[in-house]
C-alpha cells in the first residue's frame, strides 16, 4: 500500500484535513487527518465517502472545440485569439471571467491578476458572490477589512452558542460536532434563530422560529434592550469603535420587546429568554451562514450582528465573536486573491492608491481602476450583449444563479463562452463554444483557506487524466499567447503562492491584517511540506485595533426592511438550500451511491397545513411557480415548515431530473451593498400535477440520459443507476430505454402494472416497473441484484425468497443505515438513547450528522416510527 498524503477536502468552508491513500489508479482509501486543526480525524458523510468520486465516469478528459476533439495548442489558441480580438474591438468591459470556490488560491491568484492587470477590467466574479459576499461586505463596513474575527477554537471556550441561518448539522457537520461536544464537556448553550425547524434544532435550548427576513428586527431588538438595561460596554465602545450621532437614539425607536417580538413573528417570552440568556453570558459565539447572506438585505443583517457583538464587547476574547461560516472549500481563499469583482487584490479595494500600488507589483500594462460587474448583473449585460466573451471556471452558473432561465438566454446569446470544467456534461457547459478539461480534486495542487482563515495544502495524489490540466495552466497559457509571457511565467503552483505573499505584504505597513510575507521566500520543498496555519493568529482583533483609518471598529446604522406580506397569487414564500450529502450541482456527490440515497429526489417541503389547502399530499408531484419560472418537485409533509413557507434542495439539474430545478424560480433581486442574491424568501404558489403513472427504472450500464416523461430523477446505485419516473400516457415507450437481451415481463391490468426485466448471460441489466393504481416495490432488493451472477425470470418478483425486510430510507450514509433497520434495533434490543443506537448499529458515530434524525426517531412513538418508515 502507497503512503497516505495530507491533503484538504473538496467540500464546504469548515476545511477538513484528509489522510489519503492510493490502493491503485483511481482508487483511494479516504480517512479524516488526526492531525488537522480543523476537524481532527473527523469527516462527514461526503467527506467520508470521496473515494466513490474520482473515478473518470463522465470526467471531460480533452480540449473540445464544439463538437470536437482538439488538442491543447488548437484550444488555447483560440481562446487567446477571441478574447483579444473582442477587446481590440470592443474594450477590455467586454469580456468577464466567472470563477469558483472550487479553485484553488493559485488558480485564483492567476485569473485575477490576469482579468484586473492585463486585461484592464474587474469584471471578474465568482460564485462565492452567492455565498458569502454579505459577509465580506459586512466586515468591511464595521472591521475596514474582511476579518473573520474568531476561530473553531473560539466554539470549545463559548458559554452560549448562536446559530443564525445555519442547519449546522446538514450543511457543517464538523462544527456541529464541535458545537455539541462543547454542550456535553462544559454546559454550553445553543440557540438556533431558523425560520425552519432542522435537524440543527433537535435538542437546542431555544429555537426562534422567526418570520424570513427579519434578523434586522431581531438584533437590533436585542441590541436596544441591553442598551436600555445598561449591559453594553461603554469601555470597549469608548476605546474601540466609532459610533455615529444618533445611534442610540434612533435603535430605541420601535425596537422594544414587543414590538420585536411582532415582527419576527416570536413570542414575547422566547424573545425574552434569547435576551436574557444572551445578557447573561459574555462568551458567546453567533455563527452565521447563508440564512443571512442570502437575502437583499444580507449585508445589513450581517452588521446587524456585528453592531451586536461591538456594543457588548463580545470580540477579540476567547469564545466571543461573530463567526461567518463559509460554503465553499475556498471561498476564503478567493477573497484573499480579489476574486470578487468588488475587490483588488490582497484585501485592498479599489482606492487609487491601491491600484497604483498592486499595479506597481505586478508591472501592470492596463490595471482596472473600479469594480467590475458581479455575478448578476454580469450575466444581465451578456444578455444584453455588453459582455461579448465569457470564461467560466469551475462552476455551473446555468443552475445556481437566480432566475437561471435568463442566465440560459444569455448564454445561448453570447458570441464566445469557454468552460474550464471536470465534467464533459453540464448544464453551462451545453452553451459552451470551447470546453477545458480541468484537474479534479485528488489531482489538484495548491492552497485553500478555511473560515477560520487556516490555510491548508490541497496536494495531488492520482495523476492528471489524459489530457486534463490544473486551472493555472490553462490561465497562464492564455496569458503568455495574449502576449503577457513574462509576466506568467509560472511552472508550478509554490511560484505563485509566493508572489501571492509578497503582495499582501507589498507596502502594506500594517494597514491590513492580511499579511503572508513570512511566505514570501519560502522554498518549494517547504511549501510541499507546508502544514496547516491561521494566519491574523487566534483573534486578529484582540488589541481593538481594526482596518480602518482611525483604528476603530464602525457600529453600521441598520434598519429593519418591511417585509412584504403573501400576494393574491403568490401565497407562499420560497426559501432554497442544501441537503445533508450533496454539494452544489451534484457533479462529485451524485457520483457516490451511499450519498444518493438520503434524499433521491427534488422534495419541496411543505406544512401539513398549507398541503391540506392546496390538495397535495406525501408522494405527490407538485409544481412550484414564482414570476421567475416554475419547476416540478416530489412533496414531502413537515410540520417542520412555518405555515406559508416551503422549501426546495438547490442541487438537481438537467443532467439529473426533469424537475427540481430550483434556480429558476428565486428573484434576481440583491442587496444593494454586497449584490448577492436573495434565495431565501422568493413568493411563490404550488398547484398539484396530476400523473396517471408511476414506477422506476434500474440499469446495469451507465447512462445519464433521463427517460423521455414528465418526472424522471437519476440516482447512483451500486452497479447501475435508478430512474424514479412518473407521467401521463402510454408509458410503454420507456421500454425503449432498456437494453438488449433477453426479455421477461408480467402484466397485471386491473392495477395497470407492467414490470419487465432484461437478462444478460445471467446478469441483470435493466428492469422497469410502472403501475396505474398499484404499489411499488422496493428498489434495494432490485439494486442487489445488479451484483448478481445468475438471474432468473423470478426477478420480477422483486424480492427474495423468504423474508427480505426493506431497509427504508438512509438516515446515516456513513454506514448505510436505513430508517427500518433502526426502529427494528430500538424495538428489539430496547434501545434508549443515541449512543446506544450508535453501539448496536454504527449510526452516528462517525460524522455524527444524522444524530439529530436518530433523537428525533427515538421521540417517536413506535407506531408513528412505523408508519413513517412505511
Amino acid at each position: 500500500m502507497r503512503q497516505p498524503i495530507r491533503t484538504t477536502c473538496a467540500y464546504c468552508g469548515v476545511g477538513c484535513g484528509i489522510s489519503a491513500t492510493p490502493t491503485g489508479p483511481r482508487t483511494v482509501e479516504i480517512k479524516g487527518d488526526e492531525a488537522h486543526p480543523a476537524n481532527r480525524g473527523r469527516l462527514c458523510s461526503k467527506g467520508t465517502h470521496l473515494g466513490e468520486t474520482v473515478e473518470l465516469t463522465g470526467r471531460l478528459l480533452h480540449p473540445m472545440i464544439g463538437t470536437k476533439r482538439v488538442g491543447w495548442d488548437k484550444a488555447l489558441d483560440l481562446v487567446a485569439k477571441r478574447f483579444a480580438d473582442t477587446i481590440a474591438r470592443h474594450g477590455p468591459d467586454s469580456v468577464a471571467f466567472y470563477v469558483s470556490g472550487q479553485l484553488l488560491t493559485e488558480d485564483y491568484y492567476v485569473a485575477n491578476k490576469l482579468m484586473k492587470g492585463f486585461i484592464g477590467s474587474a469584471n471578474i466574479d465568482t460564485n462565492s458572490r452567492l455565498c458569502m459576499s454579505s459577509a465580506v461586505a459586512g466586515h468591511n463596513r464595521a472591521f475596514g477589512e474582511d476579518i473573520v474575527p474568531a476561530s473553531y477554537d473560539d466554539l470549545d471556550a463559548a458559554d452560549l452558542i448562536v446559530l443564525v441561518g445555519s442547519n449546522t448539522a446538514w450543511c457543517h457537520p464538523i462544527v456541529y460536532q464541535r458545537i455539541q461536544a462543547a454542550r456535553t464537556e462544559r454546559g454550553t448553550k445553543l440557540v438556533v434563530i431558523d425560520p425552519r425547524r432542522t435537524e440543527t434544532c433537535e435538542g437546542a435550548d431555544l429555537h426562534l422560529p422567526l418570520k424570513p427576513g427579519t434578523d434586522v428586527a431581531l438584533m437590533n431588538g436585542l441590541l436596544a434592550w441591553m442598551e436600555a438595561q445598561g449591559l453594553t460596554d461603554r469601555g470597549y465602545l469608548d476605546a474601540h469603535v466609532q459610533t455615529p450621532d444618533g445611534f442610540w437614539e434612533k435603535l430605541a425607536q420601535g425596537h422594544d420587546l414587543w414590538t420585536t417580538a411582532k415582527t419576527c413573528d416570536v413570542s414575547p417570552a422566547q424573545l425574552q429568554q434569547f435576551f436574557e440568556l444572551f445578557a447573561a453570558t459574555p462568551r458567546t459565539v453567533t455563527l452565521f451562514s447563508q440564512g443571512v447572506n442570502q437575502s437583499i438585505r444580507g449585508t445589513d443583517q450581517v452588521n446587524a450582528i456585528i453592531n451586536l457583538h461591538l456594543a457588548t464587547g463580545r470580540i477579540g476574547k476567547p469564545g466571543a465573536a461573530p463567526f461567518s461560516i463559509t460554503g465553499q472549500p475556498n471561498a476564503m481563499g478567493g477573497r484573499e486573491v480579489g476574486g470578487l469583482a468588488s475587490t483588488l487584490a490582497a484585501h485592498m479595494d479599489f482606492a487609487s492608491e491601491n491600484v497604483a500600488r498592486v499595479g506597481r507589483f505586478w508591472a501592470a500594462p492596463t490595471m482596472a481602476s473600479k469594480p467590475g460587474l458581479k455575478a448578476v448583473d454580469l450575466f444581465r449585460a451578456i444578455g444584453e450583449g455588453r459582455i461579448k466573451a465569457l470564461w467560466v471556471m469551475a462552476t455551473n452558473p446555468a443552475v445556481s444563479l437566480p432566475d437561471a432561465a435568463r442566465v440560459r438566454e444569455a448564454l445561448e446569446r453570447c458570441p464566445f463562452v469557454v468552460v474550464s470544467d471536470v465534467m464533459a456534461a453540464t448544464d453551462t457547459g451545453a452553451y459552451a463554444h470551447v470546453r477545458l478539461p480541468a484537474a479534479a480534486w485528488g489531482e489538484k495542487d495548491g492552497t485553500v483557506t478555511n473560515s477560520d482563515r487556516t490555510i491548508s495544502r490541497q496536494r495531488p495524489f492520482m495523476a492528471l487524466p489524459e489530457q486534463a490540466k490544473p486551472d493555472w495552466w490553462i490561465i497562464k497559457e492564455v496569458a503568455q499567447r495574449m502576449g503577457w509571457r513574462s509576466a506568467f511565467a509560472y511552472q508550478r503552483p509554490a511560484d505563485i503562492w509566493r508572489e501571492h505573499a509578497r503582495l499582501t505584504a507589498y507596502q502594506n505597513e500594517g494597514q491590513r491584517l492580511l499579511d503572508l510575507g513570512d511566505h514570501a521566500t519560502i522554498g518549494n520543498d517547504a511549501y510541499e511540506a507546508m502544514e496547516p496555519f491561521r494566519w491574523g493568529g487566534q483573534h486578529p482583533l484582540a488589541d481593538g485595533r481594526f482596518s480602518t483609518p482611525d483604528r476603530k471598529a464602525r457600529l453600521v446604522p441598520v434598519t429593519q426592511m418591511e417585509v412584504q406580506a403573501p400576494l393574491g397569487a403568490w401565497p407562499l414564500t420560497l426559501n432554497t438550500g442544501r441537503y445533508r450529502d450533496q454539494w452544489h450541482t451534484m457533479t462529485r456527490t451524485g457520483l457516490s451511491a451511499k450519498l444518493a440515497r438520503h434524499r433521491e429526489e427534488p422534495l419541496v417541503e411543505v406544512h401539513p397545513t398549507d398541503a391540506l389547502t392546496l390538495g397535495v399530499a406525501a408522494g405527490d408531484l407538485a409544481r412550484v411557480t414564482t414570476a421567475q419560472g416554475d419547476s416540478v418537485f416530489r412533496v414531502a409533509i413537515s410540520d417542520c415548515q412555518r405555515p406559508g413557507d416551503i422549501f426546495t434542495p438547490i442541487h438537481w439539474t438537467d443532467q439529473t431530473s426533469t424537475g427540481g430545478r430550483t434556480g429558476m424560480l428565486p428573484r434576481p433581486l440583491v442587496d444593494p451593498h454586497s449584490g448577492q442574491p436573495g434565495f431565501k424568501s422568493t413568493p411563490a404558489r404550488l398547484s398539484k400535477v396530476a400523473t396517471e403513472w408511476k414506477g422506476f427504472m434500474i440499469l446495469r450500464e451507465p447512462v445519464q440520459a433521463k427517460p423521455a416523461c414528465l418526472w424522471a430523477t437519476r440516482v447512483t446505485v451500486p452497479g447501475g443507476a435508478l430512474f424514479e419516473v412518473a407521467g401521463n400516457g402510454d408509458p410503454a415507450h420507456l421500454e425503449a430505454r432498456l437494453p438488449k437481451g433477453e426479455r421477461v415481463e408480467a402484466v397485471d391490468p386491473a392495477r395497470g402494472t407492467r414490470r419487465v426485466a432484461i437478462i444478460v448471460e445471467g446478469r441483470l441489466a435493466g428492469v422497469l416497473i410502472v403501475t396505474r393504481t398499484g404499489l411499488l416495490p422496493s428498489r434495494d432488493w432490485l439494486i442487489g441484484q445488479l451484483a448478481a451472477s445468475d438471474v432468473g425470470p423470478a426477478v420480477l418478483a422483486a424480492r427474495g425468497p423468504g423474508n427480505q425486510p426493506d431497509k427504508g430510507a438512509t438516515i446515516c450514509a456513513c454506514f448505510d443505515i436505513g430508517l427500518n433497520q433502526i426502529v427494528a434495533a430500538i424495538r428489539q434490543q430496547h434501545l434508549g438513547d443515541v449512543p446506544a443506537i450508535g453501539q448496536a448499529l454504527g449510526a452516528g458515530t462517525n460524522c455524527g450528522s444524522c444524530r439529530p434524525a436518530l433523537a428525533a426517531i427515538l421521540m417517536q412513538t413506535p407506531q408513528e416510527v412505523l408508519d413513517a418508515a412505511e
